[in-house]
């Protein structure tokens, strides 16, 4: 297949840009969206190049709309996605509840800014982690990736899509406006060293009666295709195996929920990713994500040519948790220092995490702008 921009080499592209291009690599052909700063670009690029590609974009009378008709063709049988920011995503939690509810695996790129409300438009911020993992209502569980560069923008938009399909589940990817603005060069490799994750499909008429049973024991039912095969009923109310409303039946209600809950955080090893610098003999620790988790590595390298042993854990996952690995961290230094572009979002699951066992001190900053290495450096200090 012929790409509409280069395949196998690299190029020096804006982090939105290598959202578009990265998510039809993934095999993303259907886009809808709605235009909001700092996520626009992402929607321009998709505009251009899924005519090309035989796909479908289209633009939206909303960020409601826009979901609502990624669901739709998830369950046509598209790898699918949408992309807004923050007043955007915030529109769009009911529907991401009956995505986890029905189980559609889409991916959903927040290109954040800072808030709350229409807020600082054009200025970036890391305040919607919380929104993203706990927003919709109810009790339920989503896999959300937080890229610090334009390179690793590229490669989560491909592992978010893989990761919602092997797992039949909405995936977040929650960049901010700095990485989805930057420019860097980024390498693209040929299309055939791509590896890719397709959905499981039924394999016979009878799982295709039963779109939410767990035929394999693993969590994860085949999803049928709308159109093929046997008819299939879908509904965010609470189901039975064959997707029929069961809303006041308490044991179907538990069984489904805790289902869709245990398919990620039974697989929570195979989820989670993460990078650590320096912590095999740190004192102090350092826990950051996305953008300012670059000034993050600057700052342990600083304070350890002062002679102070910092090392940093730089989250590249936000949920699934991994509350043990920031347990056992805590155990092994003095304190953990979280510095986030927010009053405090991840800072309370670390807190969590050391279990009394460390002190954990947030380094907040907002307004839109972003950590210095020094400004981490000083309150380490």
């Amino acid at each position: 297949m012929k790409y509409p921009f280069p395949v196998g080499e690299s190029d020096f592209i804006q982090g939105d840009e290598a959202i578009a291009r990265a998510a039809i690599l993934a095999g993303c052909r259907f886009y809808a969206g709605y235009p909001i700063t700092p996520a626009s670009e992402i929607f321009e690029a998709m505009a251009l190049y899924m005519p090309l590609v035989d796909g479908v974009s289209i633009q939206i009378e909303d960020e409601i709309g826009s979901l609502a008709a990624v669901i739709g063709a998830s369950w046509a049988g598209a790898k699918a996605m949408t992309a807004t920011s923050g007043p955007g995503f915030s529109l769009m939690m009911e529907n991401l509840g009956y995505a986890i509810m029905t189980e559609t695996p889409l991916v959903l790129v927040d290109v954040q800014r800072s808030g709350p409300s229409t807020g600082q438009p054009t200025l970036a911020a890391q305040g919607d982690v919380m929104q993203a993992i706990w927003g919709t209502h109810g009790d339920h569980s989503i896999i959300v990736l937080t890229p610090a560069t334009v390179q690793e923008a590229f490669d989560m938009t491909i592992r978010a899509f893989n990761l919602a399909e092997k797992y039949r589940t909405p995936v977040v990817l929650l960049t901010d406006g700095e990485v989805g603005h930057m420019r860097e060069r980024v390498n693209i490799p040929d299309p055939d060293e791509i590896e890719l994750v397709y959905r499981k499909l039924p394999r016979n008429e009878d799982e295709a009666k039963y779109p939410f049973r767990d035929w394999d024991s693993d969590g994860i039912p085949p999803m049928p295709v709308f159109g093929k095969g046997y008819h299939a009923y879908v509904t965010g109310l609470t189901h039975d195996e064959r997707g029929r409303p069961k809303t006041v039946e308490a044991e179907i209600h538990e069984k489904l929920i805790n289902r869709i809950i245990g398919k990620i955080e039974k697989n929570k090893d195979d989820i989670i990713e993460y990078e650590t610098f320096g912590l095999e003999d740190a004192e102090v620790a350092i826990v950051s994500y996305g953008i300012v988790a670059r000034s993050a590595i600057r700052a342990v390298k600083i304070l350890r040519k002062e002679g102070i042993k910092a090392g940093l854990l730089k989250l590249n996952v936000v949920w699934p948790f991994d509350f043990e690995m920031i347990e056992d961290i805590a155990e092994q230094v003095g304190k953990i220092y979280v510095p986030e572009m927010n009053l405090g979002q991840v800072y309370h699951l670390v807190k969590e995490g050391a279990n009394g066992k460390a002190e954990v001190e947030l380094i907040p900053k907002i307004g839109g702008e972003i950590h210095t290495p020094d400004d981490i450096v000083r309150a380490v200090r």
